[in-house]
């Protein structure tokens, strides 16, 4: 008992130290407890949030790769008959409406339509908001085609907004492409055209809303499958109840049928038009026929379309596949006997010099190609005002904006597309060596892109080269507030050299040709030292691409030039107007790399200045809007005020030209237009634009 207590008392004095310790240890224990708890809550909920389940975009319209919104095309008719629009579709909507063009569509002039088939479709055109493509596939051409078509392989193909936007810009109207083909579209044709006319017009209704919302202009119909005699009979009604309706919701809508069954109901291509497949001709607007046709079918045809000859489109393979007459660089040879019998023109597949050439040679094989066809390929004329363009291709290695460089990297965006002119080389007639050459320019832009770029040689006995198809007599625009008169704006339009198919390069001032008033004293007057006109600087080779302006000589003195258009002259005097050093001889090369603009006027038909006015200057008219640019002797059109005012404008905030950046709010945006003597000759014009 005695030594009990001692033992008790230590292991009491051992206990209490072990207690304090086992205290010490418990402390930061609990510390780590609530850490670790809170470290758990917070886990927790950002478990919670890891494991929300998102709703996924839809894949028709939105790119599953990027997240962009995407153009897109319907495959079966359960989904064509479903179909209604609603908030998604509204990116596929076209903003531009159909510019009006001279000559109209509806005129029996021959036409030339292209129907674009490119690796099946929806490439880096179906991107709305544009991409980062290089090389991509790009049409310029448009005053050479009357309507584009946008084919693919699917049920329903609807064409993408971009295409449709720069077709309409151009005057060119747009058909998207019903197709059946095959065992599959046999099944599913009998479905709707087997039955009763409910059926079938419930499909031709449903194509024509889609057409009437996204803004395009009708439909290629192609059904290449076998139909049984129910289905066959119920194809002309379909056609005629799609015609009529279409005509009623979209004006200038168009419904063409391709070439393939016959009044049997088999596919049987007649590569022509004949008493087996006339009857669809006589339900549509157009028959499209097969291409492996012949002289000969060109010659049973002539009686077979009478009067409706422009309403046949003879189908051209630029691939060349089968027997045909000519394709790839030999389509010209196609297109020279289908002119002669007064057809209109099928161009399927032109991005054949795209998909089988070399793509570093993409423009100049574009350039070829439609070079070769430019005599059998009547171009029309735009009319709509204000005209504005700044010769964008809706492409390019960086994005400019008034030119200050926003933005460095390749882009493609299809609705950027500005208003393009021809694109071709023209020769003088007779032993003359001096040529002018339009082509696009990838190395300098104003707005966009691009610019335009002539090259030329002018000869030593040539005063003048101009561009152009016919003369235009005008006179200035009136003062802004001032009464417009009749007559005072535009006035008939003469034959330049010859009415060709082409732009003209005059050797002088033939007689006949000069305009009268004050538009002749302005282009007289281009001709003097220091006057309106750009003066091209002799005996230095024609480069390539576009250079760096020169100085301007003559500082201060007013250049009075034709509103929306673009003039070269041979240098007199002192080279470059001024500049410096006499002419030298032998022929003047020239390179001008331009924007154009044309003020709007309260006339409503003025055509396109680069198609139809004869002489090619920069700016206002003398009197009526004139301002001085960043450099001496340059001018520049002011913005005015008044009716038909306004501009294509921005929309969503942003100028069309050019994706992103925003465009000034009215008034002149800087311009350049410098020559000097031993260089390139360069002009930039201003953008107008008007509020």
């Amino acid at each position: 008992m005695e030594t009990a207590g001692p033992r008790t008392r230590a292991a009491a004095r051992l206990g209490a130290h072990a207690t304090r310790e086992e205290q010490r240890k418990r402390r930061p224990v609990r510390r780590w407890q609530r850490r670790r708890i809170g470290e758990e809550q917070e886990g927790a909920v950002f478990r919670e949030v890891v494991s929300f389940t998102r709703d996924p975009l839809p894949a028709r319209y939105y790119d599953k790769d990027t997240t962009k919104p995407i153009s897109f095309y319907l495959p079966s008719l359960e989904e064509l008959l479903a179909w209604t629009p609603d908030a998604e579709d509204s990116f596929n909507v076209a903003l531009e409406p159909l510019k009006c063009r001279q000559p109209p569509l509806s005129s029996q002039r021959p036409r030339t339509l292209l129907c674009h088939d490119m690796m099946g479709g929806y490439l880096d055109d179906k991107f709305i908001q544009g991409s980062a493509a290089q090389n991509p596939y790009c049409f310029y051409h448009w005053q050479c085609i009357d309507i584009f078509v946008y084919f693919s392989h699917h049920l329903v193909t609807i064409p993408p907004v971009g295409w449709t936007n720069a077709a309409h810009r151009h005057g060119v109207c747009v058909l998207g492409t019903f197709i059946a083909e095959w065992k599959e579209g046999g099944r599913l044709c009998e479905a709707f055209l087997a039955g009763d006319e409910r059926s079938y017009q419930a499909v031709a209704d449903q194509l024509v809303l889609i057409a009437q919302f996204f803004r395009f202009d009708g439909w290629l119909i192609n059904i290449e499958s076998s139909l049984s005699l129910a289905a066959v009979g119920n194809v002309p009604p379909f056609l005629r109840y799609l015609s009529t309706q279409l005509c009623r919701q979209v004006p200038g809508g168009l419904v063409l049928w391709y070439d393939s069954v016959v009044s049997s109901g088999q596919v049987k291509w007649q590569n022509e038009l004949n008493e087996q497949n006339r009857i669809f001709f006589d339900s549509c607007h157009g028959f499209f026929t097969n291409y492996n046709w012949r002289e000969e079918h060109l010659d049973r045809m002539v009686a077979q379309a009478g009067e409706r000859r422009a309403d046949v489109y003879v189908g051209v393979d630029v691939f060349a596949r089968g027997n045909v007459v000519g394709g790839q660089f030999d389509t010209h040879k196609s297109l020279e006997l289908i002119r002669r019998h007064g057809f209109s023109a099928a161009l399927f597949a032109p991005g054949w010099v795209y998909e089988c050439l070399e793509k570093r040679d993409f423009f100049q094989n574009q350039d070829k190609f439609w070079g070769l066809l430019g005599r059998y390929l009547p171009p029309h004329s735009i009319c709509s005002l204000p005209f504005v363009t700044s010769f964008c291709l809706g492409m390019g290695t960086r994005r400019v904006c008034y030119g200050q460089e926003e933005a460095v990297g390749p882009w493609y965006h299809p609705s950027a597309q500005e208003i393009q002119p021809l694109f071709a080389e023209h020769r003088p007639e007779g032993d003359g060596q001096g040529w002018v050459k339009t082509h696009c320019c990838l190395a300098d832009a104003w707005n966009g892109g691009s610019s335009l770029l002539i090259r030329g040689v002018i000869p030593p006995e040539v005063g003048h080269v101009a561009v152009s198809r016919s003369e235009l007599q005008a006179q200035p625009p009136p003062p802004p507030g001032a009464p417009h008169q009749a007559g005072q704006m535009g006035g008939p339009l003469r034959p330049a050299a010859q009415r060709g198919l082409g732009p003209a390069l005059l050797r002088g001032e033939p007689s006949g040709l000069r305009p009268a008033g004050p538009l002749g004293q302005l282009l007289a007057a281009s001709r003097q030292p220091g006057a309106g006109g750009l003066c091209l600087p002799p005996g230095r080779a024609p480069g390539g691409g576009c250079q760096q302006p020169a100085q301007p000589s003559a500082p201060g003195a007013g250049r009075q030039c034709l509103p929306g258009a673009l003039a070269a002259g041979r240098p007199r005097g002192r080279g470059g107007g001024g500049g410096g050093g006499g002419a030298a001889p032998g022929p003047a090369p020239a390179q001008l790399c331009s924007a154009l603009v044309l003020p709007p006027v309260s006339r409503p038909m003025l055509p396109h200045p680069l198609l139809q006015s004869d002489r090619l200057s920069c700016g206002g008219a003398p009197g009526a809007g004139e301002a001085r640019a960043p450099g001496p002797g340059v001018c520049q059109p002011v913005s005015r005020s008044g009716p038909g005012g306004g501009s294509r404008g921005a929309r969503h905030g942003r100028p069309r030209g050019v994706p992103g950046g925003a465009r000034p709010q009215g008034g002149i945006s800087g311009a350049e237009g410098r020559v000097g003597p031993g260089g390139p000759a360069l002009l930039r014009a201003p953008h107008v634009s008007e509020h």
